[in-house]
């Protein structure tokens, strides 16, 4: 039996990258799995190789009303959440000096406001002793050329997390952050250059950053993500876990 049989799980951002890892992880532990995202082809790829029990709903986490509708789909079907994967986000970088309206107000649509609705429309469905996991970064505690407005956004979910698990006390429903460090996907590249051979500087830099001399993998994240989202973590509240090769620790 699964680590997660029988468990109602939701992944924003569960198309691409460390949401469709987690997404995978999950149904290969028994659950099934809700994946949201804005790219309906991106989506329909995503189901192929997910390839049971999921369903893909195509929503934006900055839309109140996309929400509504996730939520109103998972109810239909299963009448309850175990498990919320907080994850979708977005990375804009401009340097102090830089920094215009649209950046400030589309980063924290996304990365802040997107995940406290997500959460509290998640409320009535939730399980009471289930698990809730938002995706923070490394940037939300150390900084980086151009990142003030991405670690702001980062640092805010990692304080939603400490304060969430007193409000959910008497739920019993656990909340924990999970904070990767630089991971092998196609967002990382593209935040890092839309040039070719700046991307590939940008990449090894960051993979020689780490003290493990190389940059992480989706599953890598995915792993971290059930542990926190299972009974292995049964006592485990409140906490970021930095999956990130020892990065932020020298």
């Amino acid at each position: 039996m699964g680590k997660l049989e029988g468990k109602v799980a939701v992944i924003t951002g569960g198309n691409t990258g460390i949401g469709l890892a987690t997404a995978r992880q999950f149904v290969e532990e028994g659950a099934y799995v809700y994946i949201t995202g804005r790219n309906q082809s991106g989506l329909n790829e995503a189901v192929k190789l997910i390839g049971k029990n999921v369903t893909a709903v195509q929503s934006d986490v900055s839309s109140l009303a996309d929400l509504d509708q996730l939520y109103e789909i998972v109810l239909k079907k299963h009448k309850q959440i175990d498990i919320l994967f907080a994850n979708a986000g977005v990375v804009q970088k401009a340097k102090l000096g830089d920094i215009t309206e649209e950046i400030f107000e589309n980063s924290f649509n996304i990365n802040v406001r997107g995940v406290l609705f997500t959460v509290q429309k998640a409320l009535p469905l939730f399980s009471d002793g289930g698990s809730i996991i938002l995706n923070s970064s490394v940037q939300g505690t150390s900084g980086s050329p151009g990142g003030s407005i991405y670690g702001a956004t980062k640092a805010a979910v990692r304080a939603f997390a400490r304060n969430w698990l007193v409000d959910l006390k008497e739920r019993q429903i656990r909340v924990n952050v999970v904070s990767p460090g630089p991971i092998e996907t196609l967002g990382l590249a593209s935040a890092v250059s839309s040039v070719e051979e700046e991307q590939k500087q940008g990449l090894e830099f960051l993979a020689n950053a780490s003290p493990m001399g190389r940059l992480g993998r989706p599953d890598e994240i995915a792993k971290a993500v059930l542990f926190l989202a299972s009974s292995d973590s049964s006592y485990v509240n409140g906490i970021e876990l930095f999956v990130d090769g020892g990065m932020v620790q020298i």
